[in-house]
């Protein structure tokens, strides 16, 4: 059926992606808001953003994780902030006491790692230490006790305790990781439970599960079959008509203001950014209803491109995806604590429902115009592309 799971930015300053909160923002008592929002309104848990210059995400999952009873932090981590027998170590510890609900989000993108004292800049030789970052992590968290000599680490005689829940039956935090470069996707074929996409259109998805899936096969993969998850933006209204005003709106907004993020520089470079703000050469909406014109007003990573429209019809849209091999969607729209519920209540039982009948979902996807409203010109100091954290 799919794991549905929400964001929450994690960020110092309030204005996240033009989120309305002002009072109170990042305190413990707003996030633990938006964490029980997402339980109250049908998402399993939501991705905790990470960034240097942000609140530790590792902290924030385990309050919130204790404040909680269901919800699931995604927990964004970075190898060149954890050595990995500390983080088997801590990432255990806190999925025992939450009665398995850890899941993890492998960073390897540059941060800034000089302000905490990451000397591995060469990014070619950070895929490599994420490869043995996670093959340490996986036998430290089966219980096993460890000696490993690797080009990036080292450890002697180690061993974890506790456990993560149900290890005994071999279960551990759910590790997902995102990339679209060669070496990010040996690293996913080899040791990721989920490969992470942004908001791709349907053949270039398609392409991707594909390669991936036969390069899995290549590398003679040891763990259960590769998995594969959407992280995207998802505007939702009543009707189709109002999602797309919603949507001119937000972009105009953006275009007069500039995007503001603490992490805008970080994935210019990036492949994957790179293939999100291409597409707006194909089209201003792509598919039935894949909106490519925020990457040029300022939005980056998931914030690239939107899904626009009612929630049947971003909801046909993502089971396109779904039919492609896509289970986990990670989803998200400002302002947050509004999003989370209107989204949750309008689009999470029509996913459900159209997984659970495909005739449904087939009904929903037949062609319709979806082309936007016409909008006034936008400012062209406003169309330098920047990133927003994932």
């Amino acid at each position: 059926m799919g794991e549905y799971l929400w964001y929450i930015p994690n960020t110092v300053e309030p204005g996240h992606r033009g989120d309305d909160t002002r009072e109170d923002w990042g305190s413990l008592d707003h996030l633990t808001d938006l964490a029980r929002a997402a339980e109250d309104h049908g998402w399993a848990g939501a991705l905790l953003g990470t960034g240097w210059g942000r609140p530790d995400t590792f902290t924030v999952a385990a309050s919130l994780a204790a404040r909680t009873t269901a919800f699931k932090p995604l927990v964004a981590i970075r190898p060149g902030y954890w050595h990995p027998a500390n983080f088997a170590s801590a990432s255990a510890t806190l999925d025992r006491l939450s009665r398995g609900r850890v899941l993890v989000n492998v960073v390897s993108g540059l941060d800034s790692p000089a302000a905490y004292g990451d000397g591995e800049f060469d990014q070619s030789r950070r895929y490599e230490r994420t490869l043995e970052f996670l093959r340490l992590v996986r036998r430290l968290w089966s219980g096993e006790e460890v000696t490993f000599r690797g080009d990036h680490y080292r450890v002697d005689g180690s061993r974890v305790r506790p456990l993560p829940w149900g290890a005994e039956e071999g279960r551990h935090p759910r590790l997902y990781f995102g990339g679209a470069s060669d070496a990010a996707e040996r690293v996913a074929a080899q040791e990721a439970d989920v490969q992470l996409f942004w908001g791709e259109p349907l053949d270039g998805i398609a392409e991707r599960v594909e390669r991936l899936r036969a390069l899995s096969a290549r590398v003679e993969r040891r763990h259960r079959p590769l998995e594969f998850g959407l992280r995207v933006t998802t505007v939702v209204r009543d009707t189709r008509e109002e999602a797309w005003r919603a949507a001119e709106e937000k972009v105009a907004l953006m275009a007069r203001q500039g995007a503001h993020d603490p992490e805008a520089l970080q994935r210019r470079p990036a492949v994957g950014q790179r293939r999100l703000l291409d597409l707006a050469a194909r089209g201003e909406v792509l598919d039935s209803c894949l909106y490519t014109t925020p990457g040029r007003h300022g939005g980056g990573g998931a914030g690239t491109t939107w899904l626009v429209g009612s929630a049947e019809d971003v909801a046909a849209a993502l089971d396109r995806y779904r039919e492609l091999g896509v289970t986990h969607f990670v989803l998200s729209d400002t302002p947050y604590r509004q999003e989370i519920a209107r989204v949750g209540d309008q689009l999470l039982p029509l996913l459900r429902k159209f997984a659970a009948d495909p005739a449904a979902a087939a009904r929903a996807a037949e062609p319709h115009p979806a082309t936007p409203q016409p909008h006034a010109p936008l400012p062209p100091t406003a169309a330098a592309p920047t990133e927003v954290p994932a």
